[in-house]
């Protein structure tokens, strides 16, 4: 099978790339990426010598480049988005432009070239904020962020063009995500690098945020199993079935790492904050899915990585980084 994989250089998008190329000894992935700040190929240098792996610099929203090159693939897996709340509340015009018009140029390229499944990563968020029970995939869509309604228009787009043109797509929503590579401005990789340089932790609010945590090598166990097994014009929620404030997020990352409450900083609350995420996962469990790690011990083997893995992170959070980027990947 030949995959088309778009955003592979981001965070949950290498983590799948290297568990796919492990699991499917005959498959062969294209990995198709920006390069955007988030993207980043120091991600794959274990496997950017694999004959079965092959990286294209290009934008989704470039119809022409897309089309060329998802020639001959079976399935397109759409992982490129512009993704980080605060960054929304900024500058909403990259998410529009990317999570939208990007999609929209995948869905013409998969239609123009027969692909046999395409599928489309979204985010619980498109639900909106639940003070009780769970979210199913019936429930309807209440964006309360300008990420998070690009996200939603690209899924309606999507299920629109299964509906209109018989599109094989189905769409996975899931809660969030963290682990290795993850970039670090995202709480739980912000809050591990700042501790091991003992800075404070900027906490939003009164910190009683909730979110279903969800480690990203079972979301990509999620992924594969609503690739292959999945049914058409459906979607799949995929949670990690962990739910936790973000204060008990923050005191568990200090205690694993043995640093003082004293860094908790509690800041202003962000526009729009939703107060809880939760979803039911009932629909791609009857499928298989089923979270193997559990939250202690997969954080605990996030803050080691990181810890481990300095060279990569310190990189991303100096502000000399886009030098070197540019530098770095002005030839790819």
């Amino acid at each position: 099978m030949n995959l088309f994989i778009t955003g592979g250089a981001g965070f949950i998008g290498s983590n799948f790339i290297r568990y796919i190329l492990q699991k499917y000894p005959s498959y062969k992935i294209i990995n198709f990426d920006k390069l955007t700040y988030a993207g980043n190929l120091d991600n794959l240098r274990d496997i950017e010598k694999n004959p079965r792996y092959k990286f294209v610099k290009g934008d989704i929203c470039d119809f022409k480049l897309v089309s060329k090159y998802t020639k001959g693939c079976d399935v397109i897996v759409n992982f490129a988005a512009e993704t980080h709340v605060d960054r929304s509340i900024l500058n909403a015009d990259a998410f529009i432009k990317t999570d939208v018009n990007g999609t929209f140029s995948l869905l013409e390229a998969a239609r123009a070239n027969k692909i046999k499944k395409f599928v489309h990563i979204s985010t619980d968020e498109v639900y909106g904020s639940i003070l009780k029970g769970s979210f199913t995939e019936k429930s309807p869509l209440s964006p309360n962020s300008p990420y998070s309604a690009a996200k939603a228009s690209s899924d309606m787009l999507v299920y629109s063009y299964f509906n209109t043109y018989g599109l094989p797509a189905i769409i996975t929503r899931c809660s969030n995500n963290y682990g290795p590579y993850q970039f670090p401005e995202k709480l739980i990789p912000l809050f591990v690098t700042n501790a091991l340089d003992d800075k404070e932790l900027p906490l939003y609010g009164d910190g009683k945020n909730v979110r279903d945590w969800l480690f990203v090598l079972d979301h990509c166990r999620g992924i594969d199993i609503a690739m292959h097994k999945g049914k058409n014009g459906e979607v799949y929620n995929i949670g990690g079935g962990v739910e936790m404030t973000n204060v008990d997020i923050t005191n568990l990352i200090l205690k694993i790492m043995g640093k003082p409450k004293t860094l908790i900083k509690k800041v202003a609350d962000r526009p729009g904050h939703d107060r809880r995420y939760s979803i039911n996962c009932s629909k791609l469990k009857k499928l298989g899915y089923k979270p193997l790690y559990t939250f202690e011990k997969a954080l605990k083997e996030t803050v080691k990585w990181y810890i481990e893995n300095e060279k990569i992170w310190r990189r991303l959070k100096d502000k000399d980084y886009k030098k070197y980027y540019e530098k770095q990947y002005k030839n790819r």
